[in-house]
């Protein structure tokens, strides 16, 4: 008899005062499946992963100069190309979505200092973050594990809360999110009442990426989530026009920039993460 084959993932909501930081927690487990190789998106929320077991192993990093490398915890930034992560069948952890609103907040650090990299969690944040991974890696369950994580970002919001992001780069933020990606930057520095220069060296600093950039990210993800969410029935001309895209050749070159592939190919090399609900790591 062969061994048993484990492909599991969990979410969950953050603690309440977290919430607007932290978007949501993904634990997942995976042990017997068949190897495989996993593409890390741009989306509109940083990364961080605490693993559990193995390592998560990097093939290819969004900053091509990064090496290829084994993590035991990870942070990465927004960024505009998309991650490689081997997946030999066996690895374990939980994601934590973060908005670059809070990263301040939570990691004691503007989101753009990490704009395009993957880096080990404690070169930034130190023994703080080796102290949770033991206690995750320790809790019996998942829902001690995200309590555990919860209260460590509790904790380090504590001591951080007086540091928030500028006031003009959250409210564009946010109309950005609400417009899914859909807004000219000159009516967003309109909206907020600045130059568009200004917005855009404020956001950059702040965000780590410019104001269109980062609209071209949320469209670009608020469309692969749909995509994911109706495998087996795309129409892809269709879901250029939904997603404000010039039509279905604008969408495959974004595609082609932002994931490397085309959406075809994406759903092709993902169709077992998707029919199976499992969210590896991003």
């Amino acid at each position: 008899m062969g061994a048993e084959i484990v492909d599991e993932a969990v979410q969950a909501a953050p603690a309440p005062p977290l919430r607007g930081l932290v978007g949501r927690y993904t634990g997942y487990r995976q042990r017997g499946v068949p190897p495989a190789r996993h593409r890390g998106l741009p989306s509109p929320w940083l990364t961080l992963i605490i693993t559990l077991d193995e390592p998560l192993s990097i093939a290819a990093h969004p900053d091509p100069g990064t090496a290829p490398g084994d993590y035991g915890t990870l942070l990465g930034g927004l960024h505009l190309t998309p991650a490689l992560i081997e997946m030999p069948g066996r690895q374990s952890g939980i994601q934590v979505a973060l908005s670059p609103l809070g990263a301040r907040v939570l990691l004691g650090l503007p989101a753009g200092e990490l704009a395009g990299a993957d880096v080990h969690a404690d070169d930034v944040l130190g023994a703080d973050v080796r102290e949770v991974h033991e206690r995750v890696r320790e809790a019996p369950d998942w829902a001690a594990r995200f309590a555990a994580v919860d209260d460590w970002l509790l904790r380090r919001m504590s001591r951080h809360e007086a540091a928030h992001p500028a006031a003009l780069v959250t409210d564009a933020w946010h109309l950005l999110l609400s417009a899914g990606g859909l807004l000219r930057i000159d009516r967003l520095a309109a909206e907020i009442s600045v130059s568009e220069r200004h917005l855009r060296n404020r956001f950059r600093t702040e965000i780590g990426l410019t104001p269109k950039a980062a609209a071209r990210v949320i469209r670009f993800d608020r469309t692969r989530r749909r995509l994911a969410a109706s495998p087996g029935a795309f129409d892809l001309a269709q879901l250029a026009a939904d997603c404000g895209y010039a039509d279905q050749s604008h969408l495959d070159r974004e595609f082609s920039t932002l994931a490397a592939c085309t959406p075809s190919a994406w759903l092709a090399q993902e169709s077992r993460n998707i029919q199976s609900g499992h969210h590896p790591p991003t």
